[in-house]
C-alpha cells in the first residue's frame, strides 16, 4: 500500500500510475477537491495524513517546499506506526534534504531522498528520470516498485543531499535553456527576422533538443497558460540553486540572471502559467 500525500501536478499523475500498476493507494490533498478524482482508480481519498499513512508501506510526498513537506510529514505522525519507507520527491536544497532525513529519524521511518527530472506530460507517462539516495540500503528494493510505477530510471547516488545538489544543477540547465530560447526568439523578431526560423534552424543541429522543440512553439503561440512546470515553481529552484551556489562560494551569473527573470515574471503575475511565459517579460523588454 502507498500513500502519496500531495496531489497535485505530479502528485496525481504519479499516484494515477502508483494505482495502475496494482499496488494499492491511498491519497491526501490539503485541498480535498483535487483528490477526488483519484477515487475513480480506486484510491482511498483520506482527510488527514496520518489518516493516509496508516497500514501504508511507503510514503510518498509531492508538496511544494521543503517547509510544506516537514509540516505535513509532522502531520502525518500518528499514521506512521507501521514504520513505512518515506519517498521525498519534492526539490529542496541539498541542506534541506539532510534536514528532512534527520526528521524522518526522528519521526523512525526510513527515508529515501527522491527528487524528480521531469514535468507533466513524463509524470502522466510514467517515464520520470528519479534522483535517489538513502541512509538505509533495504530501502532501495523496498521501494522499487514504487519508483517503477512512476519513472523508468532511477539513479543511486550515495549521500543524502546528493540527489538535491544533481537536481538543481540538472535545472540549472533547464532554466537557462528556457531564458536562451525565449531570449533567442525576441532577439530574432526585434531584428525583423521570423522567430519561428530560430526554431527551424536549431532542428537538425548538434544543439537541438526536445525541450527546444517543445518550449520554443508554446512561446510563439503564446500557449502558456496550461502549464508542465508552472513559472512559481521554477522561480523557487532557481531560488534554491543561486543560494545554495552562493553558500557554496560561488557567483552563477546565467542563473542570477534567470532568478531576476523569473522573480519579475512572478510579480507580474505569471507564476501560474508555464515556465516558458519567461518569453512574455523578453517581449515586454524588447518594446
Amino acid at each position: 500500500m502507498v500513500a502519496v500525500l500531495g496531489t497535485g501536478t505530479m502528485g496525481d499523475a504519479m499516484a494515477r500510475n502508483i494505482a495502475a500498476a496494482g499496488l494499492g493507494l491511498r491519497a491526501w490533498n490539503r485541498n480535498r477537491a483535487a483528490a477526488e478524482p483519484l477515487a475513480a482508480v480506486g484510491a482511498a481519498v483520506c482527510d488527514t495524513p496520518a489518516e493516509a499513512c496508516r497500514g501504508a508501506d511507503v510514503v510518498l510526498t509531492a508538496l511544494a517546499n521543503e517547509k510544506a513537506v516537514a509540516d505535513v510529514m509532522d502531520q502525518a505522525h500518528d499514521g506512521l506506526a507501521g514504520h513505512p519507507v518515506w519517498v521525498q520527491t519534492c526539490t529542496v536544497s541539498p541542506g534541506g534534504g539532510r534536514r528532512l532525513a534527520e526528521q524522518a529519524a526522528r519521526l523512525d521511518v526510513a527515508y529515501v531522498e527522491a527528487p524528480l527530472l521531469g514535468t507533466k506530460e513524463p509524470a502522466v507517462a510514467g517515464t520520470l528520470t528519479v534522483l535517489a539516495a538513502s541512509p538505509r540500503q533495504e530501502a532501495r528494493e523496498e521501494v522499487r516498485p514504487v519508483l517503477e510505477a512512476v519513472g523508468t530510471r532511477t539513479v543511486w547516488l550515495d549521500e543524502v543531499g546528493q540527489p538535491s545538489s544533481l537536481k538543481l544543477a540538472y535545472n540549472a540547465w533547464v532554466l537557462a535553456t528556457v531564458e536562451g530560447i525565449a531570449e533567442s526568439l525576441t532577439l530574432a523578431d526585434a531584428l525583423g527576422v521570423d522567430p519561428h526560423l530560430v526554431i527551424d534552424v536549431i532542428d537538425g543541429s548538434g544543439l537541438n533538443s526536445p525541450y527546444v522543440q517543445s518550449k520554443g512553439p508554446k512561446m510563439l503561440d503564446d500557449d502558456l497558460d496550461t502549464p508542465s512546470f508552472p513559472l512559481e515553481a521554477a522561480a523557487k529552484d532557481a531560488g534554491l540553486i543561486t543560494d545554495t551556489a552562493r553558500a557554496a562560494g560561488l557567483h552563477l551569473g546565467i542563473a542570477e540572471v534567470v532568478r531576476e527573470s523569473l522573480r519579475r515574471a512572478a510579480d507580474d503575475g505569471l507564476g501560474r502559467a508555464d515556465v516558458a511565459a519567461t518569453y512574455r517579460m523578453s517581449r515586454q523588454a524588447a518594446s
